[in-house]
């Protein structure tokens, strides 16, 4: 049985709890994913109906900073936490700027790497896509395996990927460390495209649906932690800020791709509930 049939559980599966990379499948109409992940996703949408298009406005946003990516000349890039794959995947952007452009992609979940690597060998490249079974706190080994794949070059800018993920990670896991020690082994011209759920500055409308689905993530393999503006700008020390910089993900380059999830937030970009940002690396 491989990962292209509907009931095939990779090894190391864990389906007594629902995944977030699952959910998240979920959330944009996807089928990777098990009952108990939709029966969490259902629940949510229940208890806050608006939880399905933000899902899909931190997918917006990632095809809109991979485009901006492939038109200032980046043609290699390492997702983290690149999730179980779906429309809109980094590759297909990044190529359909610049064919021939490169990407690693690294996730923990095993349902996501399987999925990830059926796609490559069905759509991909060899030599310029590759997927790794890692995790992404365990930064010398990701980076020793992705520029082991022969895909990156490590002496030409990166564009490193850390979208809709950082608000997995609490503080014993020293996401802000993770991320600078990444900062540290980029080249020059390097870019970090990312984004974070707050609950800094969002409406008070919707404050105790939100604050329920936190609970609910809970009891999920992977608990939320929301980020105040200023925790997640200290994610991008060392870079600078490209126009317009730490902005409601609405705001960010609106204009670069048709995003219509993300329009039904434009008069209203805190309800989002979410920060984006591309920072480049001097």
């Amino acid at each position: 049985m491989s990962p292209s049939d509907p009931e095939f559980v990779p090894e190391g599966v864990d389906l007594e709890r629902p995944n977030p990379a699952r959910i998240y499948d979920w959330f944009l109409g996807g089928t990777t994913n098990w009952a108990i992940d939709r029966e969490f996703g259902a629940k949510a949408i229940e208890t806050f109906p608006m939880v399905r298009t933000m899902a899909k406005v931190g997918r917006e946003f990632l095809g809109r900073g991979v485009h901006y990516l492939a038109r200032q000349g980046i043609t290699q890039f390492l997702d983290l936490g690149s999730g179980v794959p779906t429309v809109g995947n980094v590759h297909e952007i990044a190529d359909s700027v610049n064919p021939g452009s490169r990407c690693v992609y690294v996730d923990n979940e095993p349902v996501a790497v399987a999925h990830s690597k059926v796609l490559l060998e069905r759509e991909g490249d060899p030599g310029r896509h590759a997927v790794l079974h890692a995790d992404l706190r365990d930064v010398d080994e990701v980076w020793e395996r992705a520029q082991g794949t022969g895909v990156l070059d490590p002496t030409r800018p990166i564009g490193l990927i850390v979208v809709n993920v950082l608000y997995f990670f609490g503080p014993d896991d020293d996401p802000h460390g993770v991320v600078a020690r990444y900062r540290d082994r980029l080249p020059s011209g390097s870019y970090l495209l990312s984004t974070h759920l707050t609950a800094d500055g969002v409406p008070a409308e919707g404050e105790e649906q939100r604050e329920q689905i936190r609970r609910q993530y809970e009891r999920s393999s992977s608990a939320l932690f929301m980020r105040t503006r200023e925790e997640f700008g200290r994610f991008f020390a060392g870079f600078d800020l490209v126009d317009p910089g730490l902005v409601w993900i609405p705001e960010w380059k609106p204009d670069e791709l048709p995003s219509p999830a993300t329009e039904e937030f434009r008069s209203n970009p805190p309800a989002s509930s979410a920060f984006a940002a591309l920072g480049r690396k001097p």
